[in-house]
């Protein structure tokens, strides 16, 4: 026994060590995407000025991801790099999160089988390389998960307790988390109730209104800020109402439904998409009911976005990831038992079989992102259109350097998002003027330009080839469009004549 928890332990230990290789190697060679640049300027923002600490809430965001970010500016000089990396230790806290519920539930092979599919498949590897809120409220669901399951083999106040922590944490993440509030109910599903004594159902009720009213308290934190109405004013812009649900039920369901067996194929690798089905129909025929409650765990957000999000992204979904990740593993593991295969040699052929195409899609994240199979949506968003910023870095060490001969002044396409932010985020601490604006040169910046240096960065595509009142310095190509009915675009340097 001791035997066989040593080699779990180091397999487990291995798991962890090749989550952080496939996540840390070129972590900034991505383009910076809109929601990243303005994350990472509300916590520069945040960090100096400690009365704009609720600072997300005036767009309706919450600001837990953004506090947490703020002490990495100490260790890393790179902003990009600093919110990245707490997405990375987000995942890897899902990766713990996956492994413990697994082991808890259906013992050490399926909890390691679970945990190497989170560490290789694309959908995760991609988005816990990104300053995205998304790997941080996969983590806190996966450990509400675990700890509600833990509720019902034992009613204890402690475990409860930490429950309401974690449920409010993801609160403090992202509003949509009010739908694990919804789903802990339903974990009564996995009781036997032959077998519940008297009072366990009773007390259960009560564990669950303590973690429900630690959750919702944490979360009414959020009235300290100014403008805690926002959430729900501007969730009205995400989402449709229940009555406008009620009028056209099918729609979006059905073309969001198309749009997750796209992201599925494509970001799960059909070898693993294929076998998360097994899973499901395996889990349903066999009638497991604590891997049915896993499931719903992650189908009733997953359907719950799909009937009212009039905008979707895979990353919306990527909480719903970890607890599918279980179901496949307990699925392979169901078709193994069913089919009685033993032998070392087949499995770990098997295994290997499964990992080998989303490996490889690891490899071309991690070296050339713009190789990647992609679904289309997300490639446009991240990597070619207005959304993706590329070399910020570059530029703004460009216009650093140019203070040496004067006041540099720089104009962008925009008001926020990608640009001014993306830029705004490498001359936190440099005294330089940033000015947003329109999609040209405007009259103020050629005013500016007679007293100072002044630039002006926009993309491409959005003011044209030749931009009246100033000269093309620099051009930073986006990544080509497979579609053609698109066209390439680039970030734009110019400098602004008087």
């Amino acid at each position: 026994m001791s035997l066989m928890k040593s080699k779990t332990n180091l397999f487990f230990l291995s798991l962890i060590i090749l989550y952080f290789a496939l996540r840390l190697p070129n972590l900034t060679l991505q383009p910076i995407f809109a929601d990243e640049a303005i994350y990472i300027r509300w916590a520069q923002i945040m960090r100096a000025e400690p009365g704009l600490r609720f600072l997300p809430l005036s767009d309706g965001k919450t600001p837990l991801f953004m506090w947490l970010m703020m002490p990495l500016f100490k260790i890393f000089s790179d902003p990009l790099l600093a919110g990245r990396f707490l997405s990375v230790i987000s995942g890897c806290l899902t990766l713990l999160g996956v492994f413990f519920l697994s082991k808890k539930i259906f013992g050490s092979r399926v909890a390691l089988l679970a945990t190497l599919f989170f560490v290789v498949l694309p959908y995760t590897v991609f988005f816990d390389r990104m300053a995205l809120v998304d790997s941080m409220l996969a983590a806190f669901s996966i450990w509400s998960a675990y700890f509600a399951l833990w509720l019902l083999r034992e009613q204890r106040l402690d475990v409860a307790m930490i429950l309401g922590y974690l449920l409010g944490g993801g609160l403090l993440t992202k509003t949509p988390a009010m739908v694990n509030l919804l789903i802990l109910p339903v974990t009564a599903l996995g009781l036997d109730f032959k077998k519940i004594r008297k009072n366990s159902f009773p007390k259960l009720l009560i564990f669950w209104l303590v973690a429900l009213g630690i959750a919702l308290t944490i979360y009414n934190l959020l009235r300290l800020g100014p403008e805690f109405q926002q959430l729900s004013l501007r969730n009205n812009d995400y989402m449709f109402s229940l009555s406008e649900v009620l009028t056209h039920p099918l729609d979006p369901f059905v073309p969001h439904l198309r749009d997750v067996v796209d992201f599925a194929s494509k970001l799960f690798t059909l070898p693993l998409f294929l076998l998360t089905i097994w899973g499901v129909i395996s889990v349903i025929l066999k009638r497991q009911k604590l891997a049915i409650v896993i499931l719903l765990w992650a189908l009733i957000p997953l359907i719950i976005q799909m009937a009212i999000l009039k905008t979707f992204t895979a990353r919306y979904l990527l909480f719903s990831v970890p607890p599918l990740l279980i179901i496949a593993a307990l699925g392979l593991e169901n078709f193994w038992q069913r089919f009685n295969l033993k032998k070392p040699l087949l499995i770990f052929a098997a295994v290997a079989a499964l990992i080998a195409l989303p490996i490889s899609f690891d490899y071309q994240i991690l070296t050339a992102p713009e190789k990647a199979n992609l679904p289309a949506g997300e490639r446009r968003g991240y990597l070619e259109d207005w959304t993706a910023g590329y070399n910020f870095k570059e530029i703004a060490d460009y216009l650093i350097a140019q203070k040496a001969s004067g006041p540099v002044v720089v104009g962008t396409e925009g008001f926020f998002g990608t640009l001014p932010d993306g830029l705004y985020i490498y001359l936190d601490k440099a005294d330089i003027r940033v000015v947003g604006g329109s999609a040209t040169i405007s009259a103020q910046l050629r005013a500016s330009a007679k007293q100072n240096q002044t630039f002006f960065v926009a993309n491409k595509g959005r003011v044209g080839e030749n931009l009246a009142g100033g000269v093309l310095l620099k051009q930073y190509p986006k990544a080509k469009p497979l579609n053609p009915k698109f066209a390439p675009d680039a970030i734009i340097l110019y400098k602004v004549l008087p």
